[in-house]
């Protein structure tokens, strides 16, 4: 397994030398909006302490992550006025894995409506921010 990257783009944003549309902090944790979003409301969910993926994370950092990923994800549910979530998690390149941090995508559901494909296209700032405070605010 390779090692990981500190200068990776997530670990760039902990480190705030990259913006990104917060969602989420504590101690343990960090969640913010993909800027290149799947559905409305597709939210990043990172453990602080690095690790690449899931098969090199510290047990008690996947147990704090999870915590977190439950969390937002009743709050993009409830935020988004969404029928369900989809939970994504990839390791290595061949599972699909492209930003070697851990993290977790959380995407809302609506029946009816497919997922985008993963185009590369970003979101407007002004979408983000929007359907970041309709999550913060279901946070509350």
């Amino acid at each position: 397994m390779t090692t990981y990257d500190p200068n990776n783009i997530f670990a760039k944003i902990l480190r705030g030398e990259l913006p990104c549309e917060k969602v989420y902090e504590d101690e343990h944790t960090f969640a913010f909006m993909d800027i290149m979003p799947r559905a409305d409301g597709h939210v990043l969910v990172i453990p602080k302490n690095p690790s690449r993926n899931l098969l090199d994370a510290d047990p008690q950092d996947l147990e704090r992550a999870i915590a977190t990923v439950q969390k937002l994800a009743r709050a993009v549910k409830a935020g988004m006025n969404a029928d369900g979530i989809t939970l994504q998690q990839f390791n290595e390149s061949a599972g699909g894995q492209v930003v070697f941090h851990l993290h977790f995508h959380i995407l809302p559901r609506w029946e009816g409506v497919s997922l985008r494909p993963h185009t590369g296209a970003m979101a407007a700032k002004e979408d983000l921010q929007r359907h970041a405070q309709a999550i913060r605010a279901a946070l509350k």
